[in-house]
């Protein structure tokens, strides 16, 4: 157990801590320059470690001069992680007996040589040469060293050990065992290291610290506790707002992550690469496009060059916000690009209905030498599911293996989806039950909706008890099945599924929608919103758009509803799915001519298909849905999915 444990309150942040710091207690005297320790710097600087060892080795410098001139030479093997010259150095101290070592930040920092090196066993045996009780930064310099090399555990023995020896921490350690605590998830010791910073007599903890501190509680995911210490934190720096970012995308809060961002700029502390990588992929999430935009903007005016998992970042916010001209900019516009730009292109233009343009970059990647992963294939096979292309999906999937991809779970579900589309269920199920590895729910999921679409009531009983046994508390199999029964009028066997849901308390997913308002999200839920719904704007918004869709030759399919009820109620339900009330909600709230995005939480029935194929017609608006599935742009009365989805 470790010594002085307390309560604790408080947040850390990954952060990449070195023990080469200065202790606070060195041998150094005020740096003088001379010709030795000049020209042994610009050896150093420059590369030369050949020539700087042999300057050290052939020279009598004074004994500052030959602490100085090592402590340069270490730090250079260090930068270069060139283990081969440390080594030397070590052998040549020990020849000749050499005291210099007993300088704790020497010592602290051929420790860091050796564990940055992997050589956890030499910098141990440094470690145990001379006092047998060091100061505190040669016990930080190994604990760092094991947690850099995958030791957390030992590093919080170290550090247990340093307290029994009556060494008192510092910020330096506390920083160090706070990091080793996230990494090994060891919440108990992480919070009694929070108590003795909070009891801790030699002032405030620094920055580094309550950084750490705030990423301890992300990590170990108590955001309580990480708003707390965020909030009394008497300075934040990049490294604070990143985490307190990155914490609530971890945890899928969307709102607040984009609210952080939002105040962060607001306090003018600008941001960083991480800092945009994090947010893109939330804007993604939720849709956000012009929160992305907003980014785009901020990268463009910045006077660096993106990097390029920033650049993907940006691809994939475009691709899936449903604006695949500006992820085509992007990508068009990238100076260098990795096997991840490649793929993200390619998924970009399979969820966006683009088969065609995503095999023809494929072709293009092959003959750029750009060799394919097991992600490139996955967009591929999809795209060619969702577009109907069974034999070309099947060509892809045979060709796999001759660009040394061997195939996965999600290939083979892939492969089902492809062959269960295209009507083919008894060679689905053939694939499905000769799989060498065990089939995944995706893949009995995949040929249960192929089921649905064809009406196998049998073969979708037998594909349920797979689901069942492998996914019991998945409500989704539950509710495919539940419609699968209701679509062939076989009421009383539905009446038995919801009832299996209800005893076992699993309870279908609600329809939720999302749209973005200027900088707000607005949640619609199916059969909520009753105050927009009831206001006078969407009442005549509503009684137009009818009238208009009817005029078009848009009629109500209450086949969707599936449940037993009366043609009218079923009606009215159809007119409540989540879909339509952020389609109308748009209409109102935005300019005309303005595109209309929206995000749903479940697939799109059939009925809200043709409706917002309609409504596209009518208002001359380009709406942007994206479902489960995939994006559905409507235009001009029609869908790019072809109504195959």
């Amino acid at each position: 157990m470790l010594l002085a444990i307390s309560q604790p309150t408080n947040i850390t942040v990954k952060t990449n801590i070195t023990a080469t710091s200065t202790p606070r207690t060195t041998n150094f005297h005020k740096h003088r320059t001379t010709p030795f320790n000049s020209t042994l710097k610009s050896l150093c600087k420059w590369g030369n470690l050949d020539e700087a060892l042999s300057l050290i080795e052939s020279s009598k410098p004074t004994p500052i001069e030959e602490e100085e001139g090592i402590s340069l030479f270490l730090h250079a093997c260090i930068s270069r992680r060139s283990l081969k010259h440390g080594r030397k150095l070590h052998l040549h101290l020990l020849r000749y007996q050499n005291r210099v070592l007993e300088n704790p930040t020497l010592k602290s920092k051929l420790i860091t040589l050796y564990s940055v090196c992997g050589r956890v066993d030499e910098a141990r045996r440094v470690f145990r040469i001379g006092d047998e009780n060091p100061p505190e930064p040669v016990w930080v310099a190994l604990a760092i060293g094991y947690s850099r090399n995958g030791l957390s555990h030992e590093a919080l023995l170290l550090y247990r050990d340093m307290l029994s020896r009556c060494v008192k921490p510092g910020n330096f350690a506390f920083s160090m065992a706070l990091k080793a605590s996230s990494d090994s998830g060891n919440a108990l010791v992480g919070r009694a290291i929070h108590a003795q910073i909070l009891k801790h007599d030699v002032g405030e903890a620094d920055q580094v610290v309550n950084n750490a501190l705030l990423g301890f509680y992300v990590e170990i995911g108590c955001f309580d506790e990480v708003l707390k210490v965020f909030e009394v934190m008497p300075e934040r720096n990049m490294v604070s707002w990143n985490t307190l970012i990155a914490g609530f995308a971890g945890q899928d809060r969307v709102f607040e992550t984009l609210g952080a961002f939002r105040v962060m700029q607001g306090e003018d502390m600008g941001f960083s690469w991480i800092t945009l990588t994090t947010v893109l992929p939330v804007c993604a999430q939720v849709t956000a496009l012009h929160s992305g935009k907003e980014i785009h903007g901020q990268i463009v005016k910045s006077r660096k060059n993106a990097d390029v998992p920033l650049q993907n970042s940006l691809m994939d916010m475009y691709a899936k916000c449903g604006e695949i001209g500006y992820c085509e900019k992007v990508f068009d516009r990238m100076r260098r690009k990795d096997l991840t730009s490649w793929n993200t292109m390619l998924g970009g233009y399979s969820i966006n209905g683009q088969i065609n343009e995503a095999l023809d970059l494929f072709d293009e990647m092959i003959n750029s030498c750009i060799e394919p992963d097991g992600i490139t294939f996955v967009a591929l096979l999809s795209g060619c599911s969702h577009s109907g292309l069974a034999s070309e999906g099947q060509r892809l999937f045979s060709v796999m293996q001759d660009y040394g991809v061997q195939p996965s779970l999600e290939h083979y579900a892939c492969l089902v989806d492809i062959l269960g589309r295209s009507g083919k269920l008894d060679e689905a199920l053939t694939v499905a039950e000769n799989i060498p590895m065990r089939p995944s729910g995706s893949i009995w999921g995949s040929l249960l909706n192929s089921c649905r679409l064809y009406g196998n009531v049998p073969l979708a009983e037998i594909v349920a008890e797979r689901l069942f046994e492998i996914e019991p508390s998945n409500p989704g199999n539950y509710v495919m099945l539940s419609n699968i029964y209701a679509n062939a009028g076989m009421w009383e066997d539905v009446k038995r599924v919801r009832e299996m849901m209800a005893m076992t308390g699993i309870k279908k997913n609600a329809g939720c929608s999302w749209i973005q308002i200027k900088h707000k999200i607005h949640t619609f839920v199916a059969g909520g919103s009753s105050d927009l719904r009831c206001s006078d704007e969407y009442i005549k918004i509503w009684n137009e758009l009818s009238n208009a869709i009817k005029d078009f030759g848009y009629i109500t399919n209450t086949s969707v509803v599936l449940h037993d009820i009366n043609e009218d109620m079923k009606a009215t339900w159809v007119c409540e799915h989540s879909e339509r009330l952020a389609a109308v909600s748009a209409l109102i709230h935005t300019g005309a001519g303005m595109p209309i995005r929206i995000t749903k939480n479940l697939r799109v029935c059939v009925d809200c298909h043709s409706w917002m194929k309609a409504v596209s017609e009518v208002t001359r608006r380009l709406i942007v849905l994206r479902d489960t599935n995939r994006f559905h742009h409507f235009e001009h009365g029609t869908c790019s999915c072809k109504d195959h989805w």
